[in-house]
Formats: C-alpha cells, sequence, structure tokens
C-alpha cells in the first residue's frame, strides 16, 4: 500500500513549478509549508477561501460514478461503497418510514439507529462503535424517564435490548465457490443473511438467531444461514463489540454482495427491498416476538 497505492496529483514538473512559486510567497505556518501547494490551493478554491486560512484536513480518495443497474434483467447493483453504506440507506429509510406509520401511536419501545465511522479499521475511536456511546445513550435515554437515577431501570432497559447488528455479507462467488461451506453459500437476490461464529467473530446465538428469524417470518422475507469454513479465517462486526460493550442481545445480519471493498462493489437489487423489509419488520414486530419468549 505505502508504493503501490499512492494518489496520483498531477503531472510532477507542473506541480514542482507551481510548488516554486508558492513558497516564494510569505508563509509562517510550518504545517502548510509541508503541504503540496497544489492541493491546498484546490482546497482554497473550492471552499473558497485563502490557504492561509486552511489550519488542517482530513480528506479520503472516492470513486465518484453514479450506481448503475447491471446483469441481463438489471437484477445487480453496482456501486462504490455497498459496504457498508447500503445497509445505512436502508435502515435510515425504515426508520423514517416507521415513524410515519400509524404503528408508532401503539409503540411504547424507543427505536433507533446508530451508523458508526472506523468499523473497517476496528471501531477503537471516540466516536466508532468501540467508543462508549451505545452504553451512554442507553444510560440518558433511561435517565430520561426517571426522576433520579435508576439502576435497576437502567438494568431493566438493557435486558429488554436488541440490536441487529447489520453489515454486508459475502455472496457465494462462482469463482470461489470452495471459499464458504455448501450448505451456507449466500446468494445475491435470495434474502438477508444470518451470521454465525462459534469463536464470536459475530454476535448470534440462539436466542437471537431465532428473533431475527421471526423478524424475517413476520415480515414474509426470505432469509440466509451462513457459516464460515473452520479452515478459513472469519471476519468480525460491531456485534460483538457493541454486546461485549453493552451486555444488549446482539444478531448478526446482512446483505449479500460481491467484490467487497473493492472501488465497485455489486449486490442484488432485491436483497435492499429484503434489508428494508427486516429493518421494517423489527421496529414493528420485535417487542411482540419478545415478550412471547419464555425464561
Amino acid at each position: 500500500k505505502e508504493e503501490h497505492l499512492s494518489p496520483i496529483l498531477g503531472t510532477q514538473s507542473l506541480l514542482e513549478s507551481g510548488a516554486k512559486a508558492q513558497l516564494n510567497q510569505f508563509d509562517d505556518d510550518d504545517w502548510r509549508k509541508a503541504q503540496e501547494p497544489a492541493l491546498l490551493k484546490l482546497i482554497a478554491s473550492e471552499l473558497g477561501i485563502e490557504t492561509k486560512q486552511i489550519a488542517n484536513f482530513e480528506l479520503g480518495l472516492f470513486d465518484i460514478q453514479p450506481a448503475s443497474l447491471g446483469g441481463i434483467q438489471s437484477e445487480f447493483l453496482n456501486s462504490a461503497r455497498l459496504d457498508n453504506l447500503a445497509t445505512c440507506f436502508v435502515a435510515l429509510e425504515s426508520i423514517v418510514d416507521y415513524s410515519k406509520s400509524e404503528d408508532l401511536a401503539d409503540d411504547d419501545m424507543i427505536s433507533l439507529i446508530a451508523l458508526f465511522d472506523h468499523e473497517e479499521i476496528g471501531s477503537q475511536s471516540t466516536h466508532g462503535a468501540g467508543s462508549p456511546v451505545m452504553a451512554e445513550a442507553v444510560k440518558r435515554i433511561t435517565s430520561a424517564f426517571c426522576d433520579v437515577v435508576n439502576v435497576e431501570a437502567h438494568s431493566s432497559a438493557v435486558r429488554r435490548s436488541f440490536v441487529m447488528s447489520v453489515d454486508q455479507a459475502h455472496a457465494v462467488h462462482p469463482n470461489y465457490a470452495s471459499k464458504h461451506e455448501k450448505s451456507h453459500g449466500p446468494k445475491m437476490n435470495a434474502g438477508v443473511v444470518l451470521k454465525t461464529n462459534q469463536n464470536q467473530r459475530y454476535a448470534t446465538n440462539g436466542v437471537t438467531g431465532f428473533i431475527a428469524r421471526e423478524i424475517g417470518r413476520k415480515a414474509n422475507t426470505p432469509m440466509q444461514e451462513f457459516v464460515v469454513r473452520s479452515d478459513c479465517p472469519c471476519g468480525t462486526t460491531i456485534g460483538p463489540i457493541i454486546s461485549s460493550n453493552t451486555g444488549i442481545r446482539t444478531v448478526d445480519l446482512g446483505m449479500p454482495q460481491l467484490s467487497m471493498h473493492s472501488c465497485r462493489e455489486v449486490m442484488g437489487i432485491a436483497d435492499l427491498s429484503h434489508g428494508l423489509s427486516i429493518f421494517g419488520s423489527f421496529f414493528k414486530n420485535f417487542n411482540e416476538i419478545d415478550e412471547s419468549l419464555e425464561g
């Protein structure tokens, strides 16, 4: 990555000539002197400011091509960053739809979505899933319903809570089908994937997996099962992180896709509808399902 993925900003001779002119101008800021002048000038131009007004920046390179449909029946969605913006999209759409539905009037539960940064690099940041954000949110919500600090009320809220950790899943690739177990090969356009791993790389257990299947059943939405091969390493999600930090029951799900982490990824368009249905059913039916459990 250090040598083979260097960003190309422009032609070296032009950059060097621009740099000399820029460096001839007085600037007493050591940080700005260490930056590429042409890049500073471009950023300043886009923001409508002078380069000397730039104190710092955080920049990322990403594909700006719009999403497009593919496949002989236009059954695939080709786009950048489907992992995990596809999930963020259906989660946001679902909770907006639920907030406008008649079901909300009879709902005494608190429904929310949480979209975290830094999942791909471990979530260990001030605002990643490994931060206190989720646990503190539950405490503050509980406190809003209590006149005084009530430890028992908070413990009860944690016990009744449930997290769906939804991150894109690896669909079976036709060229590398052997990477999946024969009976656990998620297919695109075939439903949301329920992820299980006995080494706790996913947070799904017997109870949370059952609840997720019931959520799917009530929505009449197909679901698929995924267990990684025992001789292959297994990735992880924010599910185990949130579950261990908060004690809240958690299940790991995901919409299947190919080319994960590539510049251009692909998923089935039907699975966007499946994901939307799962979230909608979760907001609508979780309380009923949870109260039906014994023990």
